[in-house]
């Protein structure tokens, strides 16, 4: 196991804080320096073609259904509707941080049509969930992506796991991918649930009451769809391999960015933007292909520090941010994409270590 991965099993004291020459911010530099290059500015075009290239695949994948009708040869199309099932889940991620377009409202619509009508996700519970990672990404106490739950990313979180619960610790680095499976059922539980909580992330009824009948609506009209194309056992299996294959594909996407990397000490002095960003994020390498399969995910550093990035502007950008670091000798992490699977599972394996000892 490299040293990298092996000392990253408990919070970690963070560098002492630095600030640039002239006395300014370690990140404004590199602010100016992207402001300056237009990398801010949206890419509404772009982004118009790629959902309208999507929602085309997922009319054709429906009428492949129909057309080919209740028969078992339908299963195949339950792989393309994963890939194109992704593709919504990557759109509804960057309209939530304001990536498509400059009008507020139109970034809620579109999220809204991805996330809640095509997904059956929750749209507030999911931007909730994912400012606050954004925030504090890998802090122990503040960000949820990385709270013990049946996962857990720091040994202190371990401690005392029995039972059930301590056997999947034990054998978590084993059972990642498996879980990761059940990740696109999850994300549809985990929305009802919001909606359904008494402190559910809702500012008003309104938003709660659209938020449900959307949500609603994916269900009826998913399971309506294949019923209406398929027998209902056909239907059932159809409908577990789509979602498995999404909620493997998302497990993908999103695993490497941040497991495995630095976690800040909850009780030492705070990072600036910057280092709380870069530190904890991960890139992976690759060229078109790898952007299209994890959905500029894979330029994890980048969209950590400029939220509201455009996608296409994430590698243009990544030049500059990796020349900052060095010249502010903070650690600019990119690894391959097998190798960066191979750290992070390799920093779960090392969590549940004592536990396995014991």
């Amino acid at each position: 196991m490299p040293q990298a991965t092996a000392t990253l099993t408990a919070p970690a004291r963070p560098p002492a804080p630095r600030r640039a020459a002239g006395g300014g911010s370690e990140f404004g530099p590199l602010l100016r320096a992207i402001k300056e290059q237009g990398l801010l500015e949206g890419r509404p075009g772009w982004y118009a073609r790629g959902i309208v290239v999507n929602l085309l695949g997922l009319v054709a994948v429906v009428a492949g259904l129909f057309l080919i009708g209740p028969s078992w040869w339908a299963l195949p199309l339950a792989v393309p509707l994963a890939l194109l099932s992704a593709r919504a889940a990557f759109v509804a991620h960057d309209a939530g941080h304001a990536q498509i377009s400059a009008d507020r409202r139109r970034n809620r619509l579109i999220q809204r049509v991805h996330a809640n009508l095509l997904l059956g996700m929750s749209q507030e519970w999911w931007n909730d969930k994912h400012n606050r990672h954004h925030a504090n990404p890998n802090h122990v106490d503040k960000d949820p992506d990385v709270a013990p739950d049946i996962l857990v990313f720091a040994q202190h979180q371990a401690e005392g796991r029995a039972g059930w619960r301590g056997w999947l610790t034990r054998h978590q680095a084993w059972l990642f991918f498996p879980l990761t499976t059940l990740e696109g059922i999850a994300l549809k539980v985990y929305g009802f649930q919001a909606l359904f909580a008494a402190d559910g992330p809702y500012r008003n009824r309104r938003e709660r009451l659209i938020e449900g009948a959307l949500l609603f609506a994916h269900i009826a009209g998913y399971i309506g769809l294949l019923l209406a194309a398929l027998t209902p056992a056909q239907a059932l299996v159809f409908a577990l391999i789509h979602q498995m294959l999404l909620g493997l594909h998302l497990g993908l996407a999103f695993a490497p960015n941040h497991k495995g990397m630095e976690m800040p000490d909850p009780d030492g002095e705070p990072w600036g933007h910057l280092r709380r960003q870069v530190l904890t994020s991960r890139n992976i390498r690759g060229g078109a292909l790898t952007d299209w399969f994890l959905g500029g995910l894979n330029y994890q550093i980048e969209h950590h520090l400029f939220p509201s990035m455009p996608r296409p502007h994430l590698r243009l950008a990544q030049p500059a941010v990796r020349s900052h670091c060095r010249a502010l000798g903070i650690k600019y992490t990119e690894t391959g994409f097998v190798d960066s699977y191979r750290q992070a599972l390799g920093h779960l394996h090392d969590v549940g270590e004592p536990l396995r000892s014991a």
